[in-house]
């Protein structure tokens, strides 16, 4: 799912500023008595509610099972809604409800940092495998998502689209190393807009068929959820949290340590690993292949402005987003409101706690954005969040026992269904680029992500029962 638009690519080869300096984008400012925005926040209560009462639904496939939890209902209500054609919801709410959903991911990291804490112990023991299991990110993909991209006759496109998930840094990577004008580029938006579609879906399936085989261990199952974004990383280990409920703390303190280090880590790792050897593995494949592959290879004459052009009208729709002008307490107070109700329907009753809970990670949350606006970005809002709320709860903490005593009301499952809500809200406004990115990404995008889960998964099972 998309936590954050990428950063537009600032292309520093033309000469004239002037002519070619991108327009402004456009502003989207809606006020408290909009009722657009009443709209948008009534939607996410509802879908919200209504996924959480119709409850998880397991489908048994013979050896294994699919369990779909209820944020796989928000999710798909989201959708329909946004994408239906009889009263579709105005593009412009989308993209609020997008606003909101970078907030809501924020607002859910904050609740599992409340995990961390009392686990750091758990986590020192477990921190070989946390760390190599990183490397399945690298090893999944390419093994196996870029020799079917280059056997479905992907182009050079495939580069980009098989070194990693592809979230948000790398663009950057892509950028830095071929350049916006790349079919390397075209792959990464490719896979960016299909992991931002399907990428929750996809990775909450996989984690349940793997946790009903009985042949992982859970704290690998955990790991393998820590892809580098935040709603699959959820969207999984909620499904390994519904197969393994009595360990449902820990697997929320491995999963989030491991997401936060395939964020950071995976920033080097795709920089000066997974995208030279994902180049070099393509060039091997291609070798006989020449001048007749679809696009050619990017530097080369066989490169058609037609390819180009494509490529370049599809990374203005994915990076030239208009800016939304939402105040953050309007969007904290509508993901509250939703994360209650949800709470109350999940646990059949109301409590206090919930209202404190949710006051508690509102200000975490408005204390890792205001960090992040000072330091311009230099450290990330995640970090500060996932930092504060686990010195929170260490055992040294005075505040430790009461904060873990009152979040326990909200289950971090039903923030995840009112996170996913706000996302299948946002999604109608990809649908259109999904339909010109082609067919291809389906198939490339699924053993992307599959690869991804159960890569990591496997190294953090082998290096679990080397160390005993």
């Amino acid at each position: 799912m998309s936590e954050t638009p990428p950063t537009p690519p600032v292309d520093t080869t033309t000469t004239d500023t002037a002519q070619d300096a991108p327009a402004p984008p456009r502003i989207i400012a809606p006020r408290l008595r909009d009722r657009g925005l009443w709209l948008v926040g009534g939607l996410i209560v509802v879908i919200a509610a209504i996924a959480q009462a119709i409850g998880t639904l397991e489908i048994s496939l013979g050896i294994a099972a699919l369990t779909l939890l209820p944020m796989i209902w928000a999710l798909a209500m989201g959708v329909v809604v946004s994408v239906q054609r009889v009263r579709p919801l105005p593009v412009d709410l989308q993209h609020v409800a997008n606003v909101i959903m970078g907030v809501a991911v924020l607002v859910l990291v904050a609740r599992l940092s409340f995990t961390l804490g009392p686990n750091i112990p758990f986590l020192l023991d477990a921190g070989p495998a946390l760390l190599l299991q990183e490397v399945g990110n690298i090893i999944g993909p390419i093994c196996l998502a870029l020799p079917l991209a280059v056997m479905l006759r992907m182009g050079s496109a495939t580069v980009g689209a098989t070194f990693s998930v592809d979230r948000e840094g790398a663009f950057a990577m892509v950028t830095e190393r071929f350049g916006t004008n790349s079919q390397q580029y075209r792959g990464v938006l490719s896979m960016y807009i299909f992991g931002s579609v399907f990428g929750a879906v996809i990775i909450s399936m996989i984690a349940s068929l793997a946790s009903s085989l009985g042949i992982f261990d859970w704290r690998a199952l955990a790991m393998g959820a820590g892809v580098g974004s935040g709603s699959m990383m959820a969207a999984g280990s909620a499904s390994v949290t519904a197969a393994h409920p009595e360990f449902a703390d820990q697997i929320l303190a491995l999963s989030t340590t491991a997401n936060l280090i395939a964020s950071i880590a995976g920033v080097y790792l795709g920089m000066w690993v997974a995208l030279p050897l994902a180049d070099r593995f393509y060039r091997f494949l291609t070798r006989r292949q020449g001048d007749k592959e679809p696009g050619g290879t990017a530097g080369t004459a066989g490169k058609s402005s037609k390819a180009l052009k494509t490529s370049e009208s599809l990374a203005t729709a994915v990076t030239d987003a208009p800016l939304v002008r939402l105040p953050l307490w309007v969007s904290l107070a509508i993901i509250s409101v939703a994360g209650i109700v949800v709470s109350v329907v999940a646990s059949g009753s109301f409590s206090w706690d919930m209202v404190l809970t949710f006051v508690a990670i509102g200000l975490l949350t408005a204390a890792g954005i205001g960090v992040a606006k000072l330091t311009r970005g230099k450290l990330p809002a995640i970090i500060v969040v996932i930092t504060v709320g686990t010195l929170l709860t260490v055992p040294a903490s005075p505040v430790a026992p009461w904060l873990l005593e009152v979040s326990s009301s909200v289950d971090f499952l039903s923030v995840i269904t009112m996170m996913l809500a706000v996302a299948g809200l946002s999604i109608g406004k990809d649908i259109p680029l999904l339909r010109q990115i082609g067919w291809k990404i389906i198939p490339v995008g699924i053993v992307v992500i599959v690869s991804t889960y159960l890569a990591s998964t496997l190294i953090a099972e082998g290096v679990l029962r080397f160390i005993g």
